[in-house]
């Protein structure tokens, strides 16, 4: 991890925008296919429901492929429209930093923390959904300096309060929490070098084990 803000590979100044986009990875095509497969057997459970007639069977096909279709077809437009639209998942620019608001909500809904409130940040460790074993990054920008004492000072097991939106006494912190995931364009070193270009403010780095 560098603790320096010195300049990485990717180049630039403080000015200059960074973006983090999420990749389009060979599991967000499965996992699309898979919607689009799921949503085309909805719309043959309503096919077949209309063409035999009335009756409660064609009636419980009928409700449970509506119910399908609506439930898939969302998932399709999301899924879709996310990946077409290439939204960034994290901004940092020399405003501050950016939550961009997801697809299809507009841009204007996006919430940014200013640099002057940034006290520190920190990187984080924890266990993963998606597979037993499996741990996840995040990093977390701070935006008082009580935070800054809990992510120095607590130990591991009370730091998974900071990634967790419905814990009271860590709200502020949860709501600048990114899950650096897998398939970003961007490592977590290459995004603490660049926030601290804006902004040379202390990193707390608690992943280690």
């Amino acid at each position: 991890m560098d603790r320096t803000g010195g300049t990485g590979a990717g180049g630039g100044t403080s000015g200059e925008v960074f973006a983090v986009r999420n990749r389009v990875t060979w599991w967000a095509v499965r996992q699309l296919v898979a919607v689009l497969i799921l949503f085309l057997a909805s719309a043959g459970f309503v096919a077949g429901a209309v063409m035999r007639g009335t009756g409660v069977g064609s009636l419980a096909f009928l409700l449970l492929g509506l119910a399908g279709a609506a439930l898939f077809g969302t998932g399709l437009l999301l899924s879709a429209g996310g990946m077409l639209a290439r939204r960034p998942v994290l901004v940092l620019d020399a405003d501050g930093v950016r939550r961009p608001a997801r697809w299809p909500l507009p841009r204007a809904a996006g919430r940014v923390l200013p640099w002057a409130e940034v006290t520190a940040i920190t990187a984080l460790r924890r266990s993963a959904a998606r597979g037993r074993g499996a741990e996840q990054d995040y990093v977390v920008f701070l935006p008082t300096a009580e935070l800054a004492e809990m992510a120095r000072t607590a130990e591991r097991p009370r730091l998974v309060a900071l990634t967790m939106r419905d814990v009271p006494a860590t709200v502020e912190a949860a709501a600048w929490c990114f899950a650096v995931e897998p398939g970003w364009d961007a490592r977590l070193p290459q995004i603490v070098r660049q926030a601290r270009r804006r902004r040379p403010v202390p990193l707390i780095d608690r992943r280690a084990r």
